[in-house]
C-alpha cells in the first residue's frame, strides 16, 4: 500500500523535502513508516528524534502501532516549546 508522509521541522530539514510517498506492506503502522524514513535519512540525523515524536494519521493523533490503510496521510509531530 502507499501512504503519504508530510514532513515538518527538523525531519523536513534532514530529508530535504516536504513530503514523501512510502510503499509499505498491508498492516503497516506509523512505526513502520518511521523506519522507512530512517532508511531515507542519509545523514543519520533522525534516529535520535523518535522518542520525542507524536504521530498523527489523517490529522488525528495515533499510536505508533495503529494500523495504516492505503492512502493514509501520516505526520510525525516534533515537540513544541514556547513560553
Amino acid at each position: 500500500m502507499i501512504i503519504h508522509v508530510r514532513l515538518f521541522a527538523a525531519i523536513r530539514e534532514s530529508l530535504g523535502r516536504e513530503q514523501v510517498a512510502l510503499t509499505l506492506a498491508d498492516g503497516a503502522t506509523p512505526e513502520d513508516a518511521w523506519r522507512e524514513l530512517l532508511r531515507l535519512d542519509t545523514r543519520g540525523q533522525l534516529a535520535a528524534r523518535r522518542t520525542n515524536l507524536a504521530a498523527a494519521v489523517n490529522r488525528k493523533y495515533a499510536k505508533f502501532d495503529a494500523p495504516l490503510s492505503e492512502g493514509d496521510e501520516v505526520v510525525f509531530i516534533p515537540p513544541v516549546s514556547g513560553g
